[in-house]
């Protein structure tokens, strides 16, 4: 079967590298000429809109993305003329940050306050609503803390304003959390669907920079993750995984943002679990039976952003499983990840404290936010 893939990130290199095993073909289509999922299968180069890889990609037997923002339009016209999976009108969901809120809101989903921005009125006016701190963010294209700011006192409106007016805007409340948490699920054409376990996951300026499978998450949070991720996959007639981005509060969890497409907090599935996020994605896709996602063990993922550390350093660690995206060095790119896996949470705490000399000050930062090293 013959699979293209709208983006030729690292997320289309993965599924490629997942996929060759099942005996699929990949093409990609990229707006650049050193995509790194290039090497993996056929690469066209152009814009999402481009009429001649559009017809080439029409010919695959399966259409999927790699990315979110993919022109709705695109891929309902690819849709005319083969099989797109997950549907269009998933990504015409999540693409503008209001009507992604408002659909969760419709499905009972929590989700924090929201006022729609236009103007500098209207952003006088949802701040009077909702109070401050908030974060104004932009509807379209924002992914990795892009597209956000902040606003802790009044003093911080026209700053803001100055970075972001023009284009349409929400101002959302500020959650008090206790964690951020994310859950992944793959469903299927018939119905099908099969959860993996929570990741708990560590941001810095808006971008992942650890992950870690919870399989010692309150039962009363995975359930209530499970309960809303469904809601939100039967809504949209899903068919491959779905990620969605969850703060832990006191009164329960709230909703951030949902991802069409395999998600960098699920990346720790490849080697701890049975069966990855990428490899379930192709399988829903290709109406292949789904495989299991039940974990192999304590797993840890590590992000390597601008640049991949020294190798050598860390091919000895117990249990590690290195990826190098084969993407060149730029500062807060996303060129690889690490993933050590573990017989249970007291090996992994005893891994992660040997490690301790080889991060850099700020990821052992981040990681001494969890308890992970204690096997806690």
């Amino acid at each position: 079967m013959h699979v293209g893939i709208l983006g030729g990130g690292q997320l289309a290199r993965m599924m490629a590298e997942a996929g060759g095993p099942l005996g699929l073909r990949f093409s990609f289509l990229d707006p650049s000429a050193d995509a790194c999922a290039g090497a993996l299968g056929t690469l066209h180069v152009g814009s999402w809109d481009d009429a001649a890889a559009g017809r080439a990609l029409a010919a695959c037997d399966r259409i999927t993305c790699d990315f979110e923002n993919v022109p709705a339009a695109v891929l309902a016209d690819l849709a005319d003329r083969t099989s797109v999976r997950p549907p269009p009108a998933a990504f015409a969901a999540g693409q503008d940050r209001l009507s992604e809120k408002q659909l969760l809101e419709r499905l009972d989903i929590p989700v924090a306050p929201v006022a729609e921005v236009s103007s500098r009125p209207d952003l006088l006016a949802a701040v009077e609503k909702i109070g401050l701190p908030a974060v104004l963010k932009t509807r379209r294209l924002g992914y990795d803390g892009k597209g956000q700011e902040v606003l802790t006192s009044v003093e911080d409106l026209e700053p803001a304003w100055q970075r972001l007016g023009g284009r349409e805007l929400i101002l959302e409340g500020w959650i008090d959390f206790d964690h951020e948490f994310a859950l992944t699920a793959v469903r299927a054409v018939d119905g099908e669907i099969r959860f993996y376990p929570i990741s708990f996951t560590v941001h810095r300026n808006g971008v992942l920079r650890l992950a870690a499978a919870m399989l010692d998450a309150p039962a009363a949070l995975q359930a209530a993750a499970e309960k809303a991720l469904t809601r939100l996959l039967e809504e949209l007639d899903y068919v491959g995984c779905l990620t969605l981005e969850m703060f832990a509060t006191q009164a329960g969890l709230i909703a951030n943002e949902f991802a069409p497409r395999p998600h960098n907090s699920a990346h720790w599935t490849i080697e701890g679990a049975v069966t990855s996020q990428f490899e379930n994605h192709l399988r829903a896709v290709c109406d292949l039976p789904l495989g299991s996602t039940r974990p192999r063990g304590a797993s840890l993922m590590l992000n390597w952003l601008g640049a991949l550390p020294d190798r050598n350093a860390w091919l000895g660690v117990p249990g590690l499983a290195w990826h190098d995206y084969h993407k060149s060095p730029r500062p807060g790119r996303k060129v690889g990840h690490a993933t050590v896996v573990a017989e249970d949470r007291e090996a992994l705490g005893r891994i992660l404290a040997g490690i301790r000399p080889l991060l850099d000050a700020d990821t052992a930062e981040l990681l001494a936010r969890t308890d992970l090293e204690t096997g806690g």
